[in-house]
C-alpha cells in the first residue's frame, strides 16, 4: 500500500510563480534554456538547469555547475522567491490544456515503496541521466522538480480533490505555452488526514513521467540512510517529491518517429515490403492521423498512407506485443529498415504528438528525413498492465502533455 506524507512546501507568491516557475529540466536544451529567460534573474533554470549561468554556457556535468546550483538555490530562499510554509501539507495542482483538465494531489512519496515495486515503472533508465539527476538531489538536498505519478481511481480521493478545487487558489496562470495552471494548499488537518488514509488503501502508484527523478531522488534517499547511523525511515530524505493523479484524468499523446532513408530500397519497394504484413492505402495529399489499434500513418514523398496491421501480425494477449509502438518497431523499423537499437541508431529520431502531423511533413518535406511514421496512442490501461506485468515498455512509447510546472513547489530533504 502507497505511504505519503505532508511536507513543508517551499513555492513562491502567488505574483512570482509566473515568473518563478519553468518547464521541466529535459524538454530543452540548454541554449534553449538560457533564451527563454534571458533577463530573469527569477527564473528556476538557474537552478535545474545552471549551466546557463556560465557565458559561453558551461558543460552541464561540470562540478562547478552544480555549486553553481546550489549558490541560486540559496540566494532564491534568501530573496523569499522560495519561501516555506510553517507546517506540513498537502497541495493540489491542475492543468488545463484546451478542453481539458487534470487534478492531481501533490505528496511526499516514499523512498521504500519505489524500492519495494509499490511504485511501479515500465522505463528503463539510462545510467548517465540517472547520476546528473541524482547529483543534482544530493548537492541542493531538495527534489526541485516533481515526478509525475497516476494512481487507480478512488472516491475518497475524488472527494477531496473536488472539495479542495471548490475553493479559492493560491496561484493561478497561463505558461507561455498556453497551458493553465492552477495550485491550493490542503493545510486542514482532517483533510490531510483523509489523504494519508487514502493512499494506504491504493496498492500500487504508477510513474507516467519522471522516471529518471524518482530513480534519483531514490538514490539520494538510500545514501542518506546508510550514512546516518540513527536512520528511523521517518526522516524526511525517506520521502520525494510528486504529483499524484487519478488516472482516468490522464491522456497519452502519440509518439511519432521520423526516418532519414529507406535502407536503400525505392518508394516503391519500401511500399511493396510493408504489404507483406500491412493493409497498404494511399490517403493522398491530406493529414491523415491513425484511427485505432494497429493502424499507422505514414507520410512519404507528398503522400499520406494508411497502414493496418493484419492478423496474425501481432499477439494481443501480450501486454508488450500489443503496442503498436512493437508492431512498427518489428514489422517496419527492425524487418525493412534496418533499425534494431531505437535508443542509438542515428538514423531514427522521435516527435512528441504534441507537435502534431505538421510536423511529421515538415521534416520530411524538408529533406532533413525522408518517412515519417504515426502511431495509435497508447492507453493508461495498456500502460499499468505493463507496469503490474512487471515488462518495461519499448523505447519512445508514451508522451504526456501539459508537462508538469517546475518551481511551484520544492521539497527538501532535511
Amino acid at each position: 500500500m502507497a505511504k505519503v506524507r505532508p511536507f513543508r512546501g517551499l513555492r513562491p507568491s502567488a505574483e512570482l510563480a509566473p515568473v518563478v516557475s519553468s518547464r521541466p529540466y529535459d524538454v530543452l536544451s540548454s541554449q534553449e534554456a538560457f533564451e527563454e529567460c534571458k533577463g530573469n534573474e527569477k527564473s528556476l533554470y538557474h537552478i535545474i538547469k545552471p549551466e546557463i549561468n556560465f557565458d559561453p554556457i558551461c558543460d552541464e556535468h561540470d562540478p562547478k555547475v552544480y555549486d553553481v546550483a546550489v549558490q541560486q538555490f540559496a540566494k532564491f530562499q534568501k530573496e523569499g522567491w522560495l519561501q516555506q510554509d510553517s507546517k506540513p501539507c498537502y497541495y493540489l495542482y491542475s492543468q488545463t490544456m484546451g478542453d481539458r483538465t487534470q487534478f492531481g494531489l501533490v505528496v511526499a512519496a516514499n523512498v521504500q515503496d519505489y524500492v519495494n515495486g509499490v511504485i511501479k515503472k515500465h522505463e528503463l533508465t539510462r545510467a548517465d541521466k540517472e547520476e546528473d539527476r541524482m547529483k543534482h538531489v544530493r548537492c541542493l538536498n531538495a527534489n526541485l522538480e516533481p515526478v509525475f505519478f497516476a494512481f487507480p481511481d478512488n472516491d475518497v480521493l475524488a472527494e477531496v480533490i473536488a472539495k479542495t478545487a471548490a475553493k479559492p487558489s493560491v496561484e493561478k496562470f497561463t505558461s507561455a505555452e498556453g497551458f493553465g495552471h492552477e495550485f491550493w494548499v490542503i493545510d486542514d488537518e482532517a483533510l490531510i488526514q483523509k489523504v494519508t488514509d487514502a493512499f494506504e488503501a491504493i496498492p500500487y502508484l504508477y510513474i507516467a513521467d519522471g522516471h529518471h527523478r524518482t530513480a534519483a531522488a531514490a538514490r539520494v534517499g538510500l545514501e542518506k540512510a546508510q550514512n546516518n547511523p540513527n536512520h528511523t525511515g521517518e526522516e524526511e530524505y525517506n520521502f520525494f517529491l510528486a504529483v499524484c493523479f487519478p488516472a482516468s484524468q490522464l491522456k497519452i499523446m502519440d509518439y511519432n518517429r521520423v526516418v532519414k532513408d529507406l535502407n536503400g530500397l525505392s518508394d516503391e519497394q519500401f511500399l511493396s515490403a510493408l504489404e507483406k504484413n500491412f493493409e497498404v492505402k494511399k490517403m493522398g495529399t491530406e493529414e491523415y492521423r491513425p484511427t485505432h489499434l494497429h493502424n499507422f500513418s505514414l507520410y512519404l514523398s507528398g503522400n499520406w498512407y494508411s497502414l493496418t496491421a493484419k492478423a496474425g501480425t501481432y499477439d494481443d494477449n501480450d501486454p508488450i506485443g500489443v503496442l503498436d509502438v512493437s508492431v512498427s518497431s518489428n514489422l517496419i523499423l527492425d524487418q525493412i529498415l534496418g533499425i534494431k537499437d531505437l535508443r542509438r541508431d542515428k538514423r531514427i529520431d522521435f516527435v512528441g504528438g504534441l507537435r502534431g502531423l505538421g510536423e511529421l511533413k515538415r521534416r520530411v518535406d524538408s529533406g532533413e528525413m525522408k518517412v515519417a511514421l504515426a502511431l495509435y496512442p497508447v492507453s493508461m490501461d495498456q500502460l499499468m498492465a505493463i507496469a503490474d506485468s512487471g515488462n518495461i515498455m519499448p523505447p519512445k512509447t508514451t508522451w504526456f502533455e501539459p508537462k508538469l510546472r517546475s518551481g511551484l513547489i520544492v521539497h527538501k530533504l532535511d
